[in-house]
């Protein structure tokens, strides 16, 4: 990984007059420098100022090793024992980065990451400090993936389509949805996952109708309809499929709604294009329901990006009219879903492309009827 990451993010920070931007261990950390942790107790924090002196690394002790050796960015490291606390490490690496009593500095921080212990903290080191949200700053940078992150979402892809075929061929009257779900995640490790991207989901029956259903017990009857929605993490980045399949033959409704949806997945994805918006990939998708009669029904946005994390910008839905450029990745997945009756989604992964666009996941989408 290059600095050239870090350059645009500079130039964005100057652009806003910032004075730099402090980074939780996240997804975000990650895109910048390649390093992971698990966000736990000890202060760890990443400045970044805007004036071009190098990034300083708030880290406990017994991480600095492994985060010097890994880190793809170049940076300065101020460790910190158990025994002491971070207070005076991160005194240093704020002097470091922002010079000798910086205070009434202006920094922007991730509001959907950044805990109180973080914030207290740059607070007690920073007087006088003032904070804006780094979302719509990290959004942009991330939004549009290069080469190599496309290859490692198309690998995630492939990944998770193999390991749906698998799940998808024991499904069976009387095995339960969480039976199934172990079935999925044991299969997305096995095609050679990193893990999974999320909890997969697996709603049978009447449980179709919930988008965010918490896999039960329930057993598969004849003439259910089956929602699979799962994803591959690989190389940090992830996939997101979901399909919908019957075991023994569905309701005519059942089946009026899949061709719906089905159809509303072609209209979203065929309205892909650069230039396009959120807002209008998801009036062509939800035009198709409308038509339908089952308007109401279609009760979530149309899909959202991916990437580093499940769901990141750009969102798919109406009000989005920032124009999508070639290399953002995103879903689309219209569903349909009836109350304590059934539901239906289909979700497929795409990427604008120069000339269009491209969906990345190729899973068949015709309705699959399982034997009963």
């Amino acid at each position: 990984m290059s600095t050239e990451r870090l350059d645009r993010l500079i130039a964005a920070l100057r652009a806003q007059q910032l004075d730099g931007l402090a980074l939780m261990p996240d997804a975000n950390l990650r895109y910048l420098s390649g390093l992971t942790f698990h966000p736990g107790k000890r202060l760890t924090l990443a400045l970044i100022p805007s004036a071009g002196a190098a990034p300083a690394f708030v880290v406990p002790a017994l991480e600095q090793g492994q985060a010097q050796a890994r880190s793809q960015l170049p940076m300065r490291f101020f460790a910190w024992a158990d025994a002491d606390g971070p207070a005076a490490a991160l005194a240093e690496a704020v002097a470091a980065a922002f010079g000798p009593g910086a205070s009434g500095l202006t920094l922007a921080v991730e509001h959907t990451s950044m805990r109180v212990m973080e914030l207290r903290a740059l607070e007690n080191a920073i007087p006088g400090l003032r904070t804006v949200d780094a979302t719509p700053i990290l959004a942009e940078l991330r939004m549009i993936k290069d080469d190599q992150e496309l290859a490692a979402i198309e690998q995630a892809v492939r990944i998770v389509e193999l390991a749906l075929r698998h799940t998808i061929d024991q499904i069976c009257v009387g095995m339960t949805e969480r039976e199934l779900s172990r079935i999925c995640t044991d299969a997305i490790i096995a095609a050679g996952a990193d893990g999974e991207s999320f909890e997969n989901l697996i709603a049978s029956g009447p449980n179709a109708a919930n988008p965010h259903h918490n896999n039960t017990d329930r057993a598969f009857q004849p003439g259910d309809l089956i929602i699979i929605d799962c994803g591959a993490r690989y190389g940090g980045y992830i996939s997101d499929i979901t399909r919908t399949v019957a075991i023994g033959q569905p309701s005519e409704e059942a089946r009026r709604i899949y061709q719906l949806v089905l159809q509303a997945n072609e209209a979203g994805r065929a309205a892909c294009r650069p230039g396009a918006t959120g807002a209008l990939i998801d009036a062509a998708a939800r035009t198709v329901i409308e038509a339908g009669g089952y308007g109401q029904y279609f009760i979530h946005r149309t899909g959202h990006g991916i990437g580093l994390e499940t769901h990141e910008l750009p969102n798919v839905m109406a009000g989005v009219d920032q124009p999508f450029m070639p290399g953002t990745t995103f879903t689309v997945e219209p569903g349909i879903y009836l109350p304590g009756v059934t539901g239906v989604r289909i979700e497929d992964d795409m990427v604008i492309t120069p000339e269009g666009a491209r969906t990345l996941t190729t899973f068949e989408r015709e309705l699959i009827v399982l034997p009963a």
